[in-house]
C-alpha cells in the first residue's frame, strides 16, 4: 500500500487507487462528470493546494530564492490544523490502501506536490 505522487490528467497506473486532486481549481473546460474519466481526479481536495495568494506568487516565480520562499509559505499553510489533519489521515491511509495525489504541473521539482511528498514522508506515509 502506498501513496503515488502524480500529475493529474496522465494515464493511471495499475493499482494506483483513489486519485486525489490537490489543486485550487478544477480542470478548465472539463465537465465535472468527466474528471475521473479523463484521469484528473476522483476526489477534489483543495485544502492541500496552495492558497490563491501563494499560487499568484508561484506563477511569477523565476529563481531558487523565490522557490524557497514559496515552499516555506506553503509548509506554513500545511501546518494549519485542517491541512495538517488531512496529511496525517493520508499518511495513515497509505498503510491500508493505495492512493494517488497530484496536480497539473509538469515539473514536480517546482510544484507543491514535491512539498506534499516531503510532508507525507515526515509523517511516516508509505510512498510509491
Amino acid at each position: 500500500m502506498a501513496i503515488a505522487i502524480i500529475r493529474l490528467g496522465t494515464e493511471r497506473h495499475d493499482g494506483e487507487g483513489l486519485r486525489l486532486g490537490t489543486v485550487r481549481r478544477p480542470p478548465r473546460g472539463v465537465p465535472k462528470r468527466e474528471y475521473a474519466i479523463r484521469n484528473y481526479y476522483d476526489v477534489w481536495l483543495p485544502a492541500l493546494a496552495p492558497s490563491q495568494a501563494l499560487l499568484q506568487e508561484w506563477k511569477v516565480m523565476q529563481d531558487e530564492r523565490q522557490w524557497k520562499a514559496f515552499t516555506r509559505k506553503f509548509r506554513a499553510e500545511m501546518r494549519e490544523p485542517h491541512a495538517a489533519k488531512l496529511l496525517d489521515l493520508l499518511a495513515a491511509l497509505s498503510h491500508q490502501t493505495n492512493l494517488a495525489i497530484g496536480c497539473y504541473c509538469k515539473d514536480e521539482s517546482r510544484c507543491h506536490r514535491s512539498v506534499l511528498r516531503e510532508l507525507l514522508a515526515a509523517r511516516g506515509a508509505s510512498l510509491a
